[in-house]
């Protein structure tokens, strides 16, 4: 019996010995008391949020995000517009006694703008501001009545001003250096709610999505998933130092909100437009006479192109008397570089062409079969000379019409022999109940040609009876208009 006891209390005791030993390495081993803290964060970090890789990027990115809010999002405007609706209602007495053609009603917009200078210019989208009456800029609760200085609608940007001084323009950064994965603040008004900002990374560059018009677009989009709704429209893409990199322009959804892809246009080309349109009035854009597509299987087919990569631009045709055709290039060349910029594609090319001017001179090295060669082409304005280009616009408030004398590029593009004059804006008068589309070029009336904007309106004006205008769509589709004065 006594042996019993003895054996029970010698287990017992060896138990506790055993469990206060193990108490103690334990204790000795838990995170609290280890010297290496790089675990302990990471043990943390896991427990935390098992999505992130390290703990330290995540309490350096947010703040970097707040401070890049703080510098960004005083530099951003709110922009409201009032412009007439669309006429959908037309009487035929419109057509013989001069009536309004059509019911017309005020319409309410309102998108984002950017503070590019201390001294009150803006810039903002060309659709934000498009056909707009009035404008009125809103910064910090205070209200301005804007002017539009310029429009580009091949890159969808247009200028404001407004009457003010010390604004705090926002720091610009560059789109080039701008890397795929980057962090991105997107800040705008999205729905009318002023000051939004939204996070995502640059999913993607030189994006071409088809969606501006004009006879020479430039698409070549920063992509991001920072979410994008209706009103961010001309407003900031920034980095996380708070540097604009790019002007929101667009999304694609078939919803008309956010869907997971947004679209800026790339600050570098911006910053050209802008300088442009302040000092010329018009973008001074520069042409070689040559058309390029994104080099494919097909294309690689179709020119004979044997090559292990297909970065690079196709030349696709070449004008005739162009700076290209003289230096020697022909279709089916690749071009690999201008100047000491790689070329990806087409986006690429346009992109790199949109930063120089008329007059500018560019090496382009490019492949020919197995070579590579190298060739120097002086840059030419729309009208096939290097100087300075301004736009004159002629309005005639008789007919409610913007137009303007067709370039020779445009000509050649379109195919017109003996030139015509475009409509640029079509206001309220004959043409809006014509339904007369902007971008049309008038080429003869009642066969008559006409080369000025002063003959349309001498023409039309003159005329009594049947009329009949010829001319060709900005897509190069040839129809006419046909009324009775």
């Amino acid at each position: 019996m006594n042996n019993t006891i003895k054996t029970i209390l010698l287990s017992f005791v060896s138990a506790m010995v055993g469990g206060y030993s193990f108490y103690l390495i334990s204790k000795s081993s838990t995170p609290e008391n280890n010297s290496n803290d790089g675990d302990r964060v990471i043990k943390e970090r896991v427990t935390a949020d098992t999505k992130m890789v390290n703990n330290k990027s995540i309490v350096e990115l947010n703040g970097d995000f707040k401070k890049a809010s703080e510098l960004a999002t005083r530099s951003v405007v709110y922009i409201k517009t009032v412009s007439d609706a669309k006429y959908n209602s037309y009487d035929m007495f419109d057509f013989f006694f001069g009536g309004r053609g059509g019911r017309g009603r005020k319409q309410l917009a309102s998108g984002s703008g950017v503070i590019f200078t201390d001294n009150g210019y803006i810039v903002t989208n060309n659709h934000v501001i498009e056909d707009a009456e009035t404008i009125e800029v809103i910064h910090e609760k205070k209200s301005y009545k804007a002017k539009v200085i310029g429009t580009d609608p091949s890159s969808d940007i247009a200028v404001l001003k407004i009457e003010a001084k010390g604004l705090p323009s926002i720091t610009r950064g560059t789109s080039k250096k701008l890397s795929v994965g980057e962090w991105v603040l997107a800040i705008g008004n999205p729905f009318n709610l002023t000051s939004t900002v939204t996070a995502g990374i640059v999913s993607a560059k030189g994006r071409d999505i088809d969606l501006l018009g004009g006879q020479f677009p430039l698409e070549s989009f920063i992509q991001t998933d920072a979410a994008i709704n209706p009103g961010n429209s001309g407003g900031a893409l920034v980095n996380i130092k708070g540097q604009l990199v790019g002007i929101n322009t667009a999304i694609l959804s078939r919803t008309g909100s956010y869907a997971g892809y947004g679209f800026a246009v790339p600050v570098d080309i911006v910053a050209k437009v802008f300088n442009d349109l302040v000092q010329y009035g018009e973008v001074q854009k520069a042409f070689t006479g040559i058309k390029v597509s994104d080099l494919s299987t097909k294309l690689a087919q179709r020119f004979d192109i044997k090559a292990n990569s297909f970065n690079g631009a196709v030349i696709t045709n070449i004008e005739d008397g162009s700076e290209a055709a003289k230096g020697g290039l022909r279709p089916g060349d690749v071009i690999l570089q201008i100047n000491n910029d790689k070329i990806e594609g087409k986006s690429g090319f346009m992109e790199e062409m949109s930063y120089y001017r008329p007059g500018d001179k560019l090496k382009v090295t490019y492949r020919r079969g197995s070579q590579t060669k190298t060739v120097q082409l002086k840059l030419r304005n729309r009208e096939g000379t290097t100087g300075v280009l301004k736009r004159q616009i002629f309005y005639s408030k008789k007919l409610g019409v913007e137009m303007e004398k067709i370039s020779k590029a445009e000509r050649q593009k379109l195919r017109i022999e003996n030139g015509g004059v475009k409509i640029v804006k079509v206001r309220r008068g004959l043409f809006s109940r014509l339904r007369m589309r902007e971008g049309f070029v008038i080429t003869h009336i009642n066969r008559q040609p006409v080369t000025k904007p002063k003959d349309v309106e001498d023409l039309l004006l003159d005329l009594q009876g049947k009329v009949y205008i010829q001319g060709v769509s900005k897509d190069g589709t040839r129809g006419y208009y046909q009324f009775y004065f």
